[in-house]
């Protein structure tokens, strides 16, 4: 019997890879990903040392992984939790389009931002009730979502962008408002990673999401209630899309269905290239941002050199193929 098996019903699960051999290799690799990550600064600075290294595209990097960052957090639990969401870029669209409609405009900024993260949330308690309660394969409930999201933001916005009013400026604010010279998205991106950290690692819901990814019928008997938990972490992933939904906002000024075009792909190859299986049980939140800002430098270094996007989409494709080999080879020589 494994050590879930023997634990009594209200015991806490040891996350899985967290001692040993896996736990030894998440750290190798996050040392190897901050390697990766200080390669792709070397050659952003001798490329184009006049653009790279400036404080305003150092900001721009990180305004543009905060919204990334914060839907990724999110899939990180999915994942590790043995799931999959592929809608998290159309209910993202979804959520700004919602806050962004004259009628919620009406009742201020405050009303906004609660209802971006009320209809991420809503988008995905459904899903996880499809998934956990109704029995649905993860990935054809989230593709159903995916679709039926970006239809519903388009059919509301009639296909048009919504502008956030000067009224509401607020929101806007979390974009044009610098405190130590970083717009407050950032700290907000920040603070989402250290909450994320925090409930994955020291609480026992972080606990129970290794265990139910690494073996659900062994969190079964361990008395983790599977169904209600996976349900819980779909909700987290909403509540992450409903977050990020706000951030886009403050970015762009806008309301989109076309927001988050593809985000979801960026999010679950961040993921995996921070070393989370993609069938469960085992992943950190630090290596999923690695994993997000190596992708983020790489696309800002295809930006400043004039490089056509298809290259970046081959490139991010051949990374990703790379990370899930080294993965398969790290878990043969671990065991």
């Amino acid at each position: 019997m494994t050590e879930v098996d023997q634990a009594p019903a209200n015991a806490p699960v040891k996350p899985a890879g967290a001692g040993g051999p896996l736990g030894r290799l998440g750290e190798v690799r996050h040392l190897g990903l901050v390697a990766a990550l200080v390669l792709l600064a070397i050659v952003g600075v001798v490329t184009r040392p006049e653009n790279f290294a400036t404080s305003s595209n150092l900001v721009s990097i990180l305004a543009l992984a905060s919204t990334i960052g914060v839907i990724t957090v999110g899939m990180t639990f999915v994942i590790i939790g043995g799931g999959i969401d592929l809608s998290v870029g159309a209910v993202m669209a979804l959520a700004s389009v919602w806050a962004t409609t004259l009628a919620t405009q009406a009742y201020g900024p405050v009303v906004m931002i609660v209802c971006a993260v009320v209809v991420g949330t809503g988008a995905g308690l459904l899903s996880g009730f499809l998934i956990a309660y109704g029995r649905m394969v993860a990935f054809i409930a989230t593709l159903a979502m995916m679709v039926a999201g970006r239809g519903l933001a388009q059919r509301m916005s009639n296909q048009r962008t919504q502008l956030v009013q000067p009224d509401n400026s607020m929101i806007v604010d979390l974009s044009t408002t610098r405190v130590l010279g970083l717009p407050l998205l950032v700290y907000v991106f920040a603070l989402v990673v250290l909450v994320g950290w925090l409930v994955l690692n020291r609480t026992t819901f972080g606990r129970r999401t290794y265990a139910v990814g690494g073996n659900p019928e062994a969190a079964r008997l361990a008395g983790i209630n599977v169904r209600r938990h996976t349900l819980m972490l779909y909700a987290l992933s909403g509540l992450c899309c409903g977050i990020a939904a706000v951030l886009i906002m403050a970015r762009t000024t806008t309301g989109s269905s076309t927001h988050g075009d593809l985000y979801e792909l960026d999010a679950i190859a961040a993921v995996i290239i921070g070393g989370t299986l993609l069938t469960g049980g085992r992943g950190t939140i630090i290596g999923s941002i690695l994993g997000l800002l190596i992708f983020t430098v790489i696309t800002n270094l295809f930006i400043l050199n004039g490089l056509n996007t298809a290259d970046q989409l081959v490139a991010k494709g051949v990374i990703i193929v790379a990370a899930v080999l080294l993965q398969r080879r790290s878990l043969k020589s671990a065991t």
